[in-house]
């Protein structure tokens, strides 16, 4: 594992993890801090909770609370914990973030506001209310493609003078606005997209917000190791290893029900339960899910 820097301020390898529901769709607890443990075992600096991927739309202020306190009580003294407070309701973002501090979150994840679609101004303004909620370092989420509006240059720009703005997940694909705005802002840049990850690292991020992380984070963290060791070609290697797991989590542009398949599959969390809009992944796509995993020569790896 690479610990919290300056320039890692919530270290390399992250994953926005799944959040585990029963049959009946009450969150479990208890296999979120399973899985949590399990991530942390297993090549992790850092989990992000209540993001896309944790069916955020869907839960609610108290169980995101719960979540946070359930997995940083388990594994906060091994990993850093970033919560998700996103919204496209500023005030509501600021109680998000709020509780998220008071349940032991290390750090947020703020979202440009979806759907809304504010302005540059709008998303400055949106920004800042909820750095100025909580002392938590926050971390930006650039995902035009959910949201609807990107952070301009000169937006980050803006933001990055805010003494608690410290990075930047990036889900833009835009690879050159990536590096100008890292360095033009000294922002610690993290790739949102795990195809991306290779070339975010050429081009100087920080390390990854994944979601193939639920299955391959040892790999990650390899490969993470490798770059910074100046040892390019085994990096390469080993994100080529891993290319049929990201295609499998990925590649239909369903990552929340792709990941939960994922981790059940794997045994290590007890339903593939979704809450709705989105539905359950079906046998077959996960069959389809445990193909690129056997490709991936991770179908036994992580179950152990």
């Amino acid at each position: 594992m690479l610990p919290a820097t300056p320039s890692r301020p919530f270290g390399a390898v992250l994953t926005a993890m799944v959040t585990p529901m029963r049959e009946d769709g009450s969150v479990d607890l208890d296999a979120a801090v399973a899985l949590a443990a399990h991530l942390v075992d297993h090549g992790h600096d850092g989990l992000v909770l209540n993001g896309t991927t944790g069916e955020s739309p869907a839960t609610h202020a108290p169980e995101k609370a719960e979540l946070v306190r359930a997995v940083v009580d388990a594994v906060g003294d091994r990993a850093t914990v970033v919560a998700g407070a996103g919204s496209n309701d500023t005030l509501h973002a600021v109680r998000m973030a709020e509780q998220a501090a008071e349940a032991g979150a290390d750090g947020l994840l703020v979202v440009a506001p979806y759907y809304s679609r504010p302005s540059q101004p709008g998303l400055v303004a949106h920004v800042t209310a909820v750095a100025d909620a909580t002392p938590l370092p926050v971390m930006l989420y650039d995902v035009p493609g959910r949201a609807g509006v990107r952070f301009a240059h000169a937006t980050l720009v803006e933001l990055a003078q805010h003494d608690r703005v410290v990075a930047m997940k990036d889900a833009t694909g835009d690879l050159y606005a990536a590096a100008k705005a890292a360095s033009a802002t000294g922002l610690a840049w993290y790739s949102g997209d795990d195809s991306l990850y290779l070339p975010f690292l050429a081009h100087g991020a920080a390390g990854i917000v994944s979601v193939v992380g639920h299955v391959a984070g040892p790999q990650l963290a390899a490969l993470t190791a490798a770059h910074d060791a100046g040892d390019h070609a085994r990096a390469l290697e080993i994100f080529l290893s891993i290319a049929p797991a990201v295609d499998a989590l990925n590649g239909q542009g369903f990552q929340a029900v792709a990941a939960k398949a994922a981790v059940w599959s794997l045994g290590l969390i007890p339903t593939r339960h979704m809450r709705l809009p989105n539905v359950a992944a079906s046998d077959e796509d996960v069959e389809a899910v445990r193909a690129g995993l056997a490709a991936a020569g991770l179908l036994d790896a992580l179950s152990a």
